[in-house]
This record gives structure tokens, sequence and C-alpha cells, in this order.
């Protein structure tokens, strides 16, 4: 079964978190989802998450994959945060998948994994993106893939950004089959 490790705390966008969540969840993955704390987090919409475990609980495990979703103040606390920073370097090295959405590959490219990637972001990142990892080219598609990188845009692009994180965790099909279940 492929882990994933979704990070979040205070200001998070829900749509983000939860809509890859459940996505993950109904491909068979394995996702758990780590507040910096381990207490329930108020979203930016006044949502609250309950997350299964605190961060530094887990983040030493064996991950396929870690995605940071992106709203505000969450993916500034989640890229000033050591742990995060260091399991997103751990995971790069052992050549496992980064992802981010919105506002979150701010954080991608200050820990410098977006040097010399292809990215993207909510539109109001770009040029903090671009300041953060001047070698990274900027696009603005929905969802970027570049080697072991994937990012998306934004809460309106989260169920695509869901599916093609099922596509490189397993297959086409897979993502497909997904798509289909629940009419994307």
């Amino acid at each position: 079964m492929k882990r994933v490790l979704i990070p979040f705390t205070q200001g998070v966008e829900e749509i983000e978190c939860v809509a890859v969540v459940d996505i993950l969840r109904r491909a068979g993955v394995e996702v758990i989802m780590a507040s910096l704390d381990g207490n329930a987090v108020t979203g930016r919409s006044n949502i609250t998450i309950i997350p299964d475990t605190k961060f530094t609980h887990v983040s030493h495990e064996n991950w396929d994959m870690i995605v940071l979703p992106g709203g505000l103040p969450n993916a500034y606390l989640l890229r000033d945060n050591s742990d995060v920073k260091a399991t997103v370097l751990r995971l790069k090295k052992q050549g496992k998948i980064i992802a981010g959405i919105c506002a979150a590959s701010t954080a991608l490219a200050a820990f410098g994994v977006a040097d010399n990637q292809h990215i993207t972001s909510y539109p109001a990142m770009k040029e903090e993106v671009q300041k953060l990892a001047p070698t990274a080219v900027y696009l603005d598609d929905a969802v970027v893939e570049d080697d072991f990188l994937i990012t998306s845009r934004g809460a309106g692009t989260a169920i695509e950004f869901a599916l093609h994180l099922i596509e490189k965790l397993y297959n086409k099909e897979k993502s497909a089959e997904i798509r289909t279940s629940i009419i994307a």
C-alpha cells in the first residue's frame, strides 16, 4: 500500500487538504493527516480539521509522497518549520514524490526543491515563488509535474491535482477509475 503524509496547520485551505485526502483514500492510499502540534486545526474558512496525529510522531517513517496543502498562514508555517523542511528534503533525497498546492509552492521553493524544476502556484504567489527559486520555470498550468515535484494552482484544481497524484503513485488506469467514480 502506498503511503502519503500531509502536514498542515492553522489557516490551511480546507479543500486543498481534505479533497486530496479523500481522493487518495478512495484509491486505497494510506494517508496520514498530521498537524504540526497534533491538535485540531481551524482552516481558512473556519472549518475544523482533526488530524490523525502530530507531525513529528510520523515524519521519520517511510513515505511514498508528502503533500503540502496551501492556505495562509498554513503555507508559511509549514515553510518555517524545520521538521517539515527536514522531512521534505529527506524524501527528496530518497527519490520520493514531493507535492504542493497553492501557496505551499512557496515552502517548496524556500526548501530548494523547486530549483531547476517546472512549478506552479496560486497566481498571487508567483512572484514569491520566482524570488525563492529563481532557476525554476514557472508555468500557469493547473497541475505541473517535473520529475519528483508535482504542484498545482489552488482550491479549484484540488481534484485534478489529487487525480494526478494517484496516477503518479499507481498508474493512469487507477486515476481514471477514481475519476469515473466521482464523475470528474
